[in-house]
């Protein structure tokens, strides 16, 4: 998924033991330092091509009018949007593991259809007026002015849930077959068409900053689903020629589902963060720089966590082809851990953190400056994405699944109770007291997920080179 504030967890892919078995199990030669770079170079680029698109519509939308109130609805809009996309995030995964012959790709089309009607279908009912004013005016309190450039924004992000549910059914039959480049060629068609896109409304049309940001947003991603439907087609045609085995029962749509569900929490867990943390941004001090400044930061961490989240997939593929990688595999993972943390402090605590909030996002010489310390805080973040990622990787190779999505959950409970305190019984700004909550979370979350790690470490440290 993209770099938008907030982050994006498209970008967080958790895999189960039943895609697991689809991979290499049999013991393979240990791999080399080189070896992995150049495996999630490629995993890497792509994640941070969707990685410019966060800071590129903050820009625009901060080089309109009312910058404040437009960031703040962006933001708001948008993290309403990822919740409602959520239920189909995990549908990649799915596709990957299930559609290996004619009657499953069916049904597992089918189904990823329906769910994304499904997720369209509740976002138009969030934007019924009574349903929305209830929510957005009432529960979250926001002001007047920025509800209703809220709901514009969301009524041109419509097309987005369905769209992300269609293209990443088809991207997994394209990794599947193991045409990756062409999930990271739709990538650079859907960068283009959301860039042209701001840049055409934000010349020519009357259109406010949080619209022109959620349409170029929308029309990107359908362009992207569209090429990658396209760019499938030979995947489509191969898995449709391929009986169902004789040993191998059909699933049925209650077995999808069963099998589905799991998958749909933990992202929908962790979306869901975001909704809340803005509700407690709305009731903070300085809530409306908070409001602002917030899409702007999670647009420059998401560019160092990308980084991490690709390469959760690099680690699973490596483990689970050969245990003995793993020295190898954790040594790189701490050494890019490394590197983002120290990037990212260079930015946060150098001059360079002016150029980045108010030559590049277009930030007034107020709000970059109100955005220095809660990026200082968050410096950490990426690294701890790192460092995280090679947790899970861990569990799902050893086929430990459970913990990872509880511990998401424990997470959103970390986050929301140190947010609460902060903006209850402290004098910080909104945005200062969210960026210690996340870490706090995140911080919370590596440390619980070493009680389950301790167990099936052994079974890595134990493996001869």
């Amino acid at each position: 998924m993209s770099c938008q504030p907030p982050v994006p967890l498209e970008s967080e892919p958790v895999f189960n033991s039943f895609q697991i078995n689809d991979i290499m199990t049999e013991t393979a030669p240990t791999t080399s330092y080189k070896q992995i770079f150049r495996f999630w170079l490629p995993l890497a680029a792509t994640w941070i091509m969707m990685s410019v698109e966060g800071p590129y519509i903050a820009a625009i939308i901060a080089r309109l009018g009312a910058e404040k109130e437009n960031l703040a609805a962006y933001g708001v809009a948008f993290a309403f949007a990822l919740v409602m996309e959520s239920p189909v995030i995990m549908l990649m995964s799915a596709s990957t593991a299930l559609c290996r012959d004619r009657l499953h790709y069916q049904k597992l089309r089918n189904f990823s259809l329906f769910l994304s009607l499904a997720v369209t279908l509740v976002m138009i009912i969030f934007l019924l007026p009574p349903v929305f004013n209830l929510i957005i005016r009432t529960v979250l309190g926001l002001p007047d002015n920025i509800a209703s450039i809220t709901h514009g924004a969301l009524i041109c992000l419509l097309a987005w849930p369905g769209m992300i549910g269609v293209r990443r059914f088809y991207q997994g039959l394209l990794i599947s077959a193991h045409k990756t480049r062409r999930v990271a060629f739709a990538t650079v068609l859907r960068l283009t068409v959301m860039a042209s896109t701001a840049m055409i409304c934000f010349h020519f049309s009357q259109l406010n900053g949080a619209a022109i940001g959620a349409l170029a947003l929308s029309c990107g991603v359908t362009a992207e689903a569209l090429l990658t439907r396209y760019l499938a087609r030979h995947a489509v045609r191969q898995v449709l020629s391929r009986d169902l085995p004789e040993d191998t029962a059909l699933m049925s749509y209650r077995d999808i589902g069963d099998y589905y569900l799991p998958l749909a929490l933990t992202p929908f867990i962790a979306l869901a963060v975001h909704p809340m943390v803005t509700f407690f941004l709305g009731k903070s001090h300085l809530a409306l720089e908070s409001l602002a400044v917030m899409p702007v930061i999670y647009g420059l961490t998401f560019i160092f966590r990308a980084l991490g989240l690709s390469y959760q997939e690099v680690a699973i593929a490596f483990l689970s082809e050969n245990k003995a990688n793993y020295r190898l595999i954790r040594n790189f993972a701490a050494g890019l851990a490394l590197t983002v943390f120290v990037i990212l402090g260079l930015i946060a605590f150098t001059p360079l953190s002016h150029l980045w909030f108010h030559k590049l996002s277009g930030l007034s010489l107020d709000l970059s400056s109100f955005a220095l310390l809660p990026l200082q805080i968050n410096v950490i973040f990426p690294a701890t994405t790192v460092m995280i990622c090679m947790q899970r990787s861990l569990l799902i190779v050893a086929r430990k699944t459970k913990p990872v999505s509880w511990i998401s959950g424990l997470e959103a409970v970390g986050i929301f109770s140190v947010l609460a305190i902060l903006v209850l019984y402290s004098p910080l700004a909104g945005a200062v007291a969210a960026s210690i909550a996340y870490v706090s979370g995140r911080l919370l979350a590596m440390a619980a997920l070493q009680w389950p790690l301790h167990k099936q470490l052994p079974l890595f440290r134990a493996t001869p080179r």
